[in-house]
C-alpha cells in the first residue's frame, strides 16, 4: 500500500465515508458473490425489517453535558476492545479476500476488536487463530454427532479461542433466491454433508457441551425470550440475539424488535451480544442503549474486506469509531456505560428499509 506525502497511507485518503467501502466492493465482486452478500431469503423481508426496526429509533440526546473527552472503549469476557463491536461469523470469506478468515483475524486484531470465525470459512481454526492477536470466538455449524462438536472444541480451547458458539438458527436451509435464480452454489455446499445433524440439534446438545467444556458458550440465533430463558437456565454464557441477517427464516422479526424482550428474560445472567442490519455508528449506540453489551457486525465489514483486505477493515472500523464518538458525544455520554433506554425512543421511519438504506449517499456522485 502506496503512502501519501501528507502521511496517511493510500487506504485512509481513498475511504473517507463507510458507503465508499460499498462501492469499491461491488467493483471488485462477481454477481454470484455480491447477491450472496447482499441478499437474504425469500421475500428478503426479514433483512429489511433489520434496517427498519433500527430506522425506528430516534435519540434524546442530553445537552450540556461536558463531552470534551469521549471513551468508546468497552469490554469482551474481560478483555478492554477499542469499540463494543466484534466481526461476525461469515461462511466462505476466501471468496472476497483469498486470505479468508485469516484476513479477517489479522485485521480485527490490528484495530482491536473480536473476531468470531466460522468453521465454514478458510485456512483452518488454527491458522486463523494464529493470524490475530485479539480476541477469538470460534463459531460452529453442527455436521456430525458429539465427537464432532468435542474435537472442535478442545481444538478451539489449544487454538487460544476465548469462547465457543454454536448457530442454531440453521436447522434448514433456507432459500436464497438471488442463488438459486442465478443457479449459484456456495463453495462450501459443493460436497457438504451431515447437515441431519444441525437439524438435530437440541437443548440437550447445550447441556452436554456446558457440562462437559469449559469454554465460555454462546449461543447464536436466540430470537425469543422464551428460548433465551432457556438457555440461560442451562447456564449458556451468551445469548446471541440474531436472525441470521435476514438469511435464513422469511417474515422473521427485526433483531433490535427481538432485543428488548430478549433482555427482559436474561436479567442479567448471561450476557446479550446483537446482529442485524447495523451499518453505522449511530445502530451501535441505538443497540448498547436498548441492552445489548455488543454488537455484531456482518455486511459492513465485508464491504471493507473486499475493497481493500486487511486495511480496508481497519479503516471502515476507523470511520465507524469517528461516528461513534461523534454520536455519543451528540447524545451527551462520554462513555457507553452512561447509555440506557432513556436515550431512545419509538419514531416513524423517513427511508424505505433495504439492505443499503443506511447509505443514501451512494448515488452522491452519479448525478442524483
Amino acid at each position: 500500500m502506496r503512502d501519501n506525502t501528507d502521511g496517511r497511507n493510500a487506504t485512509d485518503a481513498e475511504f473517507l465515508n463507510l458507503h465508499e467501502f460499498v462501492k469499491a466492493a461491488r467493483l471488485k465482486l462477481n454477481q454470484f458473490i455480491w447477491d450472496y452478500l447482499v441478499g437474504g431469503t425469500e421475500t428478503e423481508t426479514t433483512l429489511r425489517r433489520n434496517r427498519l426496526a433500527l430506522d425506528s429509533i430516534a435519540f434524546r440526546p442530553r445537552v450540556l453535558v461536558d463531552v470534551a473527552n469521549v471513551d468508546c472503549s468497552h469490554s469482551f469476557l474481560g478483555r478492554k476492545i477499542r469499540l463494543p463491536v466484534a466481526l461476525a461469523p461469515v461462511g466462505s470469506l476466501e471468496s472476497f479476500d483469498a486470505g479468508g478468515g485469516a484476513t479477517v483475524a489479522q485485521a480485527a486484531g490490528a484495530y482491536g476488536v473480536p473476531v468470531f470465525v466460522s468453521s465454514v470459512t478458510q485456512p483452518s481454526l488454527e491458522k486463523v487463530a494464529a493470524a490475530g492477536t485479539g480476541p477469538k470466538v470460534f463459531q460452529l455449524y453442527v455436521r456430525g454427532d458429539d465427537a464432532f462438536i468435542d474435537d472442535h472444541a478442545r481444538r478451539a480451547a489449544d487454538a487460544g479461542y476465548d469462547a465457543f458458539c454454536i448457530t442454531v438458527d440453521t436447522a434448514h436451509y433456507s432459500r436464497r433466491e438471488r442463488d438459486l435464480a442465478k443457479r449459484f452454489r456456495k463453495p462450501w455446499r459443493a460436497n457438504n454433508t451431515g447437515m441431519e445433524y444441525q437439524a438435530g440439534l437440541n437443548w440437550g446438545h447445550v447441556e452436554r457441551f456446558k457440562a462437559k467444556h469449559k469454554l465460555p458458550l454462546i449461543i447464536k440465533g436466540i430470537a425469543t425470550a422464551e428460548d433465551a430463558e432457556r438457555a440461560c437456565s442451562l447456564g449458556v454464557d451468551v445469548v446471541y440475539v440474531s436472525n441470521h441477517g435476514g438469511r435464513q427464516l422469511d417474515h422473521g422479526r427485526g433483531a433490535v424488535d427481538v432485543l428488548p424482550e430478549v433482555i427482559a428474560a436474561v436479567a442479567g445472567r448471561a450476557k446479550v451480544y446483537v446482529d442485524g442490519g447495523f451499518s453505522r455508528g449511530s445502530d451501535v449506540l441505538k443497540g448498547i442503549a436498548l441492552g445489548a453489551d455488543l454488537v455484531v457486525l456482518g455486511r459492513l465489514y465485508l464491504y471493507g474486506l473486499a475493497a481493500e483486505g486487511a486495511p480496508g477493515i481497519v479503516r471502515l472500523l476507523e470511520i465507524l469509531e469517528d461516528e461513534i464518538e461523534e454520536c455519543l458525544g451528540l447524545v451527551g455520554a462520554t462513555s457507553f456505560a452512561q447509555l440506557d433506554r432513556s436515550f431512545v425512543h419509538p419514531a416513524p421511519p423517513v427511508v424505505s428499509p433495504h439492505v443499503h438504506s443506511a447509505f443514501p449517499l451512494l448515488t452522491l456522485n452519479e448525478g442524483y
